[in-house]
């Protein structure tokens, strides 16, 4: 079984709002643009992955990702989102529009987690099956990064805090298999300064793992890297 990857990318203005207290809207803005480049080429790169479908109302991201379509063989969508209503709202959307081209299983992926490896990807959407829905928690157990549906709309997504239990709860309640994936390529979303820092570690060790936000943190310099 395939997935249709779906993206939803908030305008920058209001993404990683918590971050605001060490970073500026345009270094915020660049590491936002520099983490969707890397998440799109994980995903673009996957062989589990037949589609990819970008819903975002924000402009530079529409570019990027159109940027990207051209140097990729996996057809690449961007479906506007101009009331950026919410995570939850984009993805619903993406998944109306996976539908319509016949997807029977949706993977939706976020913009912020660069780390995310084919690797572990690959074999997550080949568990999956029809009637089963397998959530890929943060690293705090408790959020979704990561929601694989079959069919696509299994469940309506339910993105925010304490939605693991109520991603699992809803398929339960729909009847469906349930999974809880563990990739710890997906366990490290960027929210608050202390994501930031960890993130920042990680890619001074392994800067091949997402070489544009490798770049972006290092533009930033010791602002990303805060003293321990």
């Amino acid at each position: 079984m395939k997935a249709t990857a779906i993206i939803p990318v908030k305008r920058f203005g209001s993404a990683k709002q918590r971050l605001l207290a060490v970073l500026d809207r345009p270094q915020r803005a660049g590491l936002v643009k520099a983490m969707l480049a890397d998440v799109l080429a994980a995903i673009s790169a996957s062989e589990g992955v037949e589609r990819l479908i970008v819903v975002t109302g924000e402009g530079r991201a529409e570019r990027i990702a159109l940027a990207h379509a051209r140097r990729t063989a996996t057809p690449l969508e961007v479906l506007r989102d101009p009331d950026d209503r919410g995570h939850s709202e984009a993805a619903t959307l993406g998944i109306i529009r996976a539908l319509s081209h016949g997807a029977r299983c949706a993977a939706l992926l976020p913009g912020d987690c660069p780390l995310l490896e084919r690797a572990e990807l690959d074999p997550a959407i080949g568990r999956m099956s029809p009637g089963r829905v397998a959530v890929v928690p943060d690293r705090h157990g408790t959020g979704t990064n990561g929601l694989l549906l079959a069919p696509a709309d299994a469940i309506g997504p339910a993105f925010g805090e304490g939605s693991m239990a109520r991603h699992r709860d809803r398929a339960a309640r729909a009847g469906h298999s349930v999974a809880i994936e563990r990739l710890s390529s997906l366990a490290l979303d960027l929210d608050t300064p202390d994501d930031l820092a960890a993130l920042a570690a990680m890619l001074t060790e392994r800067p091949e793992r997402a070489p544009a936000t490798a770049a972006a943190i290092d533009r930033l310099g010791p602002i990303a890297r805060p003293p321990t």
